[in-house]
């Protein structure tokens, strides 16, 4: 037992350095957070908030929490209060989601996310504009601009020999907590049935921090590519095959399949499989026309699955306007 345990410290040690970037499941139902060029896809204020905890069933595992909002600039000013928030329940179709017209969005994020012995808290704002290119197609391009403050736990350090480990000792006697301005970008095309978009995150690397310390936390530039089309298969059902593909030099890129099935426009369920890591199955509902819910759940398919009991993530959506 003694030796599996240091085995999936040693895997847990090495996803630290591929891992910079939080890992969500339900990309699909939110995809502004993984490229902002999806701010303000929907014409209202979408708040979105999620937890996720990576390999559950033991301490110090990969564990996220954020926040965002995004909405269309001409959609904010019609947003008005009302005590009552028209809370119907039942079935409440999926907004509907326009093109063709100039949009201009903004929104927002903060990410807190752990992996190993490193915590990341990151706060971004973004600007998103959508160029209509045909009647059904826009084209939108987003970037946003944040600050993220990068820290070494060093309680949480697996370490064989600390004596000899320069990398360690970089990180205990000097600086351990050191922030850096993080800019990203990305192209999101769409339509009410097709999306594809391709991000880029962390690009100024760590050419502009704030700290005196030498620590190097070598925040590396991300990609990612999404992409999806929903088909009708019968009445009141449709399905979504999709996927998701993110590299980061120099690990292998790592791909995502996908499928979502819905009822009505208001039930859903899905299935993914991350190639050598996890099958993801998801399942959320419409609960109002205010609230939205989701959960999935990742069935670790890789080494770390004898140690493991599998990953959860919750998402509730409120939706305003």
């Amino acid at each position: 037992m003694k030796k599996g345990f240091y085995i999936f410290c040693f895997l847990v040690a090495n996803f630290s350095f591929s891992q910079q970037m939080a890992q969500y499941s339900q990309y699909l139902r939110n995809q502004f957070m993984v490229n902002p060029g999806a701010a303000g896809l929907y014409d209202f204020t979408d708040v979105t908030l999620g937890s996720r905890i990576q390999w559950a069933g033991f301490n110090n595992t990969p564990k996220t929490t954020y926040v965002s909002f995004s909405a269309p600039i001409n959609g904010l000013s019609r947003v008005k209060y009302n005590p009552s928030l028209h809370m119907s329940t039942g079935p409440v179709k999926n907004p509907v989601i326009n093109t063709g017209k100039l949009k201009h969005a903004i929104g927002s994020q903060m990410v807190a996310d752990e992996y190993g012995a490193f915590r990341k808290i990151n706060f971004s704002g973004t600007y998103a504009i959508h160029i209509p290119i045909t009647k059904n197609y826009n084209l939108s391009f987003g970037t946003k601009l944040g600050i993220t403050n990068h820290t070494f736990l060093k309680d949480r350090a697996i370490v064989a020999n600390a004596i000899n480990d320069n990398t360690y000792a970089s990180f205990t006697t000097s600086q351990t907590n050191v922030s850096t301005m993080d800019i990203g970008a990305g192209f999101y095309l769409y339509s009410s049935n097709l999306f594809f978009g391709i991000a880029a995150d962390q690009l100024t690397g760590d050419k502009i921090k704030f700290g005196t310390g030498s620590a190097n936390f070598d925040p590396r530039t991300h990609f990612t590519v999404t992409g999806g089309y929903k088909i009708s298969v019968a009445t009141n059902f449709t399905l979504t095959p999709a996927f998701l593909i993110k590299y980061m030099n120099p690990i292998v890129p790592t791909i995502e399949f996908s499928t979502q099935f819905e009822y009505a426009e208001w039930l859903w369920t899905a299935v993914s499989y991350r190639h050598k890591d996890a099958v993801v199955a998801m399942a959320g509902l419409n609960i109002s026309n205010r609230f939205k819910f989701g959960y999935s759940y990742d069935f670790s398919i890789s080494k770390f699955s004898t140690y493991s009991s599998g990953g959860h993530e919750l998402i509730l959506g409120i939706m305003l306007k």
